[in-house]
């Protein structure tokens, strides 16, 4: 059988390739393999090609980007292919993608943003999200309350007449702590605020938070939906024509291109996102599990346990629960130092959601510019460990973090 792909014009001008007719009629693992792409039109490569080009050439002053393209900071056709399948998959009416999660993020404040504004951040996300908003957002007269999101009262007090947005992240990095995403987005529905989510640790695959009412949904590409360690990446999705103009306009202005060989490396990854979510986060449960029963851990934190806090909110919002799981090692700073160094099968690293597992210590890695008192008030403890589950046997990762704790 032949498969037959349709074109329809997207809100910047481009076009989307959908399959059957629509991309929004397709169960999300064919949105992984078949939104945003279609063969090349020249050659019939199943592949999107990498449009490594700095320039596109014009017919005419008069048809100036009749295909779409001028100059790749602006939009490049591979990069374009990436944005088109992560809208598909998040639901939203458009995305652009950034050199980096950080990029993404600090898009949305420069776009949305100015001189007397206020936004509420979420008491525990990533580090470099705070560093930016703490160091940057302030310096710029733009003024930061960070406020525990899992508490929807102190959420609705925190708002103020100048607020613009609130960001949250869930679950968070790296306590797991759970956000109540349609709550949220009531409280900033009413106040006239949007929210921002940041969806890293889930994707799509797990949980969507525009049906959850959110406005902007962002994302690390360079985690889950990579999944290989071999990019850099981000992406903002959105569902209004405005918000994602002005988000476009801040990564032309400030440069924060993702490059064509990023978004091509990216497209693939996604095309096993849900095969690899179901694996890993099946795994970090057995692993959380085993770790709640160890003599040398004080606590586990994984939503899918039935005793998290939080794990009913977690069952009502997402499908899953992911493949981070965090523990509280006995001893502290020295204990979670040594456990780093005992460990021979999970590599010591800061990223997260790849194939390989990964071990971090918060405290002395990805949080280590958070001040102590601030860590220590969110849950971010001296003796927090954070597990990525990768896709190894799960026997072997328990043997490996079995004998490592055992010398802590």
């Amino acid at each position: 059988m032949c498969t037959r792909w349709d074109e329809t014009t997207g809100s910047q001008g481009q076009t989307l390739h959908t399959l059957h007719g629509t991309i929004t009629a397709m169960g999300f693992r064919t949105k992984q393999v078949h939104g945003g792409v279609k063969p090349d039109p020249t050659t019939g490569a199943i592949l999107t090609p990498i449009y490594q080009s700095t320039t596109f050439v014009q017919e005419s002053v008069e048809n100036y980007m009749g295909k779409g393209y001028s100059y790749s900071r602006a939009g490049n056709p591979t990069v374009r292919a990436l944005e088109e399948k992560l809208t598909a998959l998040e639901g939203g009416l458009d995305a652009t993608a950034f050199s980096s999660g950080m990029a993404a993020t600090v898009a949305i404040f420069l776009g949305l943003l100015e001189a007397g504004d206020h936004v509420v951040i979420a008491d525990v996300v990533y580090g470099g999200t705070y560093r930016f908003a703490d160091q940057f957002l302030t310096k710029f007269g733009v003024d930061v309350a960070f406020v525990d999101a899992a508490s929807t009262d102190d959420v609705r007090a925190a708002i103020r007449p100048k607020t613009k947005i609130v960001f949250t992240e869930t679950p968070a990095n790296p306590t797991l702590k759970v956000t109540d995403l349609a709550a949220v987005s009531r409280i900033c529905e009413a106040a006239g605020v949007l929210h921002v989510s940041d969806n890293t640790f889930l994707t799509p695959y797990f949980q969507r938070p525009f049906e959850l009412g959110a406005d902007i949904v962002i994302h690390s590409t360079t985690k889950f939906l990579d999944g290989h360690n071999a990019t850099i990446g981000g992406a903002v999705v959105v569902k209004d024509a405005e918000l994602q103009e002005k988000i476009a306009f801040a990564r032309i202005a400030a440069g924060l291109v993702m490059s064509p060989m990023v978004a091509w490396l990216t497209l693939q990854g996604i095309k096993t996102l849900s095969v690899r979510m179901d694996s890993q986060s099946a795994s970090a449960m057995t692993i959380a599990e085993f770790l709640q029963g160890h003599h040398s851990v004080d606590y586990v934190n994984y939503p899918g346990l039935p005793d998290h806090p939080q794990h009913e909110l977690s069952k009502a919002q997402a499908s899953g629960f992911g493949a981070i799981v965090g523990f509280e090692v006995h001893g502290g700073v020295e204990a979670g130092k040594k456990l780093m160094n005992a460990v021979e099968l999970w590599s010591l690293a800061e990223n997260l959601g790849s194939v390989e597992s990964l071990i971090t210590h918060p405290v002395t890695m990805t949080h280590a510019a958070v001040p102590r008192d601030k860590r220590i008030a969110t849950g971010i403890t001296d003796g927090l460990v954070r597990l990525s589950v990768g896709l190894e046997d799960v026997e072997d990762l328990i043997h490996d973090l079995d004998s490592a704790l055992s010398r802590v």
